[in-house]
């Protein structure tokens, strides 16, 4: 590769992670442009090149879902009221009292936004103790392999690290004034089963398989779209992929 055709690589690395999706396509057909990296990557380079990719996914999934808006602003993880609660927003919105509805809802993604900050460190150690094994397991594996790693090895942690943070997030927020206030408002009406909801223990199961479908996003992002490998060796190493397919 010239140095003409690394300026564009480098260019290409800068910018992209500010574009939209058009223009992300439209960076991907330059790059099918320029010369592939040659040879087969080693099995260092393939390491590397998965930790780096998993490292730009999970910060970026992460850091999006952490912003304000991250949960309740996307329908794919946004929190809704506890199955066994819905026949109390249904029945809340009946009786005229549905802001009281949409402040749970409001309060319970805004926790969750609060918890997803703790989660980028934990997905960056999982990386850190990936082996040569693992990461060509990925590489060469499914579309979402990567997302069922870090389940496997970070779901324990995650669950510890977001529990106590989900609790005080629902107070600071808000959530478990407006949770009791909408079950107290549900409980007094006459014949109905009360609901007592572990609103703690299911923001933080919830929040968790946020974390993991943003995650599956940022990891098909890669595999699929040439625009987001932004380096040199995450193109030789997704290259490699690719031909095998």
């Amino acid at each position: 590769m010239n140095k003409i055709n690394l300026l564009l690589v480098a260019f290409t690395a800068i910018i992209i992670s500010s574009c939209d999706v058009q223009s992300q396509s439209k960076l991907g057909n330059i790059l099918k442009q320029l010369p592939a990296p040659t040879g087969n990557p080693s099995t260092t380079e393939i390491a590397s090149g998965i930790k780096q990719a998993l490292e730009i996914g999970t910060s970026h999934g992460a850091d999006l879902l952490s912003a304000k808006d991250g949960f309740l602003g996307n329908m794919a993880v946004k929190i809704l009221f506890p199955p066994e609660a819905q026949k109390v927003e249904k029945t809340l919105r009946t009786l005229g009292l549905g802001s009281l509805a949409d402040n749970v809802i409001v309060s319970l993604n805004r926790a969750a936004e609060d918890a997803a900050k703790e989660a980028k460190p934990i997905f960056l150690s999982a990386i850190k103790q990936m082996t040569i094994t693992d990461a060509t397991n990925i590489l060469l594996g499914n579309q979402n392999s990567a997302t069922e790693y870090f389940k496997r090895v970070t779901t324990a942690q995650l669950m510890q690290k977001f529990s106590p943070v989900i609790t005080n997030s629902l107070s600071k927020v808000g959530a478990t004034k407006y949770w009791g206030d909408a079950a107290g408002r549900y409980n007094k009406i006459p014949l109905v089963k009360p609901v007592n909801t572990d609103l703690s223990s299911y923001v933080a199961q919830k929040a968790i398989e946020g974390m993991f479908i943003q995650v599956a996003q940022e990891e098909l992002a890669i595999r699929n779209n040439l625009g987001a490998r932004s380096t040199t060796l995450l193109q030789k190493v997704f290259g490699y992929a690719d031909k095998k397919k």
